[in-house]
């Protein structure tokens, strides 16, 4: 009774969400279009792509490799010529601009790439120092001792690249794009070569200047930093196919993001089987199933502990003790099978649960949760 891997589909949603007051959308793009390559060679890319951001809002865009992301992150930051449709950053249209009109477009934007592109002949001082001379703002020492050192790099001021590891080299590049203070931030895995405690400082410090009225679109697979965001987006062969406000179902998915059979789930995923789960809370003394009762339910412990118990003879046995993180409830919805134990609450307990249906199609559809159920289940005998 542990959890594992799940991924059912999520509707798309379209994005309805209206601009508060009189205040322009920090993004807004309609009906992007982009294509590489001339003549027979030409391919479509993106399609027909909508996206309203409000200031202040962090939206996370996952989705499959090759689909699109970093191709429309470049086209709202100004880094690719747009095409066909509208981009507008906070009320400025991009489509039809180029040349020095794109690099103006660019003056509000910070970018953090998979490659973090630092000077080899500069400190990380100065790298950090050189994104503020392009804004035309003086040598602010402090400021810029300030962001390294938030990013842990305070003993690490005067040292160039090559004498930095890959994960302080993405930390300078973070402190370069975020220390002009961009009223928009568009980042592309900026964690990706992060270790958990250093990512967080990352995440965080986007979630204090979103409290400013920045702006942050962030691509990740990366399940850690569900939590810091306002919406999830989700993108598959160049179309943005779900829009999702996070709610209690990503609240729902971080959670299970560190449960660890579901960890190995992308963002994506983890909020497509989280806005399938319901939510049950159970007395203490209650009981959650009954022995002998057709399972209807699978059942992940949030909050609480319970004590799984087995009638044999006529005796009651306590065959385990089950407490967060542990699950309960999946063997009669492989099996088709009554319950062969009842469940009793030992304290207040809130679990997660997923309806028949939905579990099995789950399990259908990634045969890794089914393997590890299986497992547990053999465990158990």
């Amino acid at each position: 009774m542990m959890a594992a891997e799940m991924e059912p589909p999520l509707a798309a949603t379209t994005d309805t969400r209206k601009t508060p007051g009189n205040s322009s959308p920090a993004v807004e793009i309609r009906g992007v279009n982009h294509f590489f390559g001339e003549g027979e060679a030409r391919n479509q890319v993106l399609f027909d792509n909508h996206l309203t951001i409000q200031p202040g809002e962090i939206v996370i865009m996952t989705g499959p490799s090759g689909s699109g992301k970093t191709t429309l992150l470049t086209l709202i930051g100004g880094l690719r010529t747009l095409q066909e449709g509208s981009i507008r950053i906070y009320g400025r249209e991009l489509f039809g601009l180029s040349g020095p009109d794109l690099v103006a477009a660019r003056r509000g934007v910070g970018f953090i790439f998979q490659r973090h592109n630092l000077l080899e002949a500069l400190t990380a001082y100065q790298n950090v120092r050189m994104a503020l001379e392009l804004h035309d703002v003086k040598d602010d020492r402090q400021r810029i001792v300030g962001i390294l050192e938030r990013l842990r790099l305070g003993h690490r001021l005067h040292y160039k690249p090559a004498q930095l590891s890959g994960g302080q080299r993405q930390r300078v590049a973070v402190a370069r794009a975020l220390v002009n203070r961009p009223k928009l931030i568009l980042a592309d895995e900026p964690t990706a070569a992060l270790d958990a405690e250093t990512g967080r400082d990352v995440v965080n410090y986007l979630k204090e200047l979103s409290a400013e009225g920045c702006t942050s679109l962030i691509v990740t697979h990366d399940n850690r930093i569900l939590d810091v965001a306002s919406r999830i987006v989700n993108m598959v062969d160049g179309r943005i196919k779900s829009n999702v406000v996070v709610t209690e179902s990503v609240m729902t998915a971080l959670f299970l993001s560190k449960v660890p059979a579901f960890a190995q789930l992308n963002p994506n995923a983890l909020a497509e089987v989280a806005d399938h789960m319901g939510r049950e809370r159970f007395p203490a003394g209650s009981r959650i199933i009954r022995q002998g009762d057709p399972g209807d339910k699978f059942y992940l412990i949030a909050s609480g502990s319970v004590d799984v118990l087995q009638t044999r003879d006529g005796v009651e046995h306590t065959l385990a003790r089950l407490g967060v993180g542990d699950f309960f409830g999946e063997r009669a919805l492989m099996t088709d099978e009554p319950r062969n134990a009842t469940v009793v609450a030992r304290e207040d307990t809130d679990t997660f649960t997923l309806k028949k249906e939905d579990f099995r199609a789950a399990i259908e559809a990634h045969g890794s949760l089914k393997e590890q159920l299986l497992k547990v289940y053999f465990q158990r005998q």
